[in-house]
């Protein structure tokens, strides 16, 4: 079974985006309770330029999360489509 390169790509990409985006929300209503920054969002902000833990990061992160997502997910749906066997 082959996959749909497009569509796949697309989802992995809205899934990632979307999780460095309710991520990034996620750690900006912890950080009020426990008052200390996290870990997560510096590793985020050192892997996309422009991100940080801010209402305004999460949206470039959901940007770069989808760009990334979507690159992995077509390059991981074309490796599986070349290795793939048609029964």
């Amino acid at each position: 079974m082959k996959l749909d390169l497009k569509a796949f790509a697309l989802a992995g990409g809205l899934f990632w985006g979307l999780g460095v985006f309710l991520l990034t929300w996620w750690l900006l209503l912890t950080r009020n309770t426990h008052g200390r920054r996290s870990r997560f969002g510096d590793l985020i902000g050192r892997v996309y330029p422009g991100y940080r833990v801010s209402p305004e990061g999460s949206v470039i992160g959901l940007l770069w999360g989808f760009v990334d997502g979507l690159a992995a997910a077509g390059i991981f749906g074309l490796l599986y489509n070349l290795f793939a066997k048609e029964k």
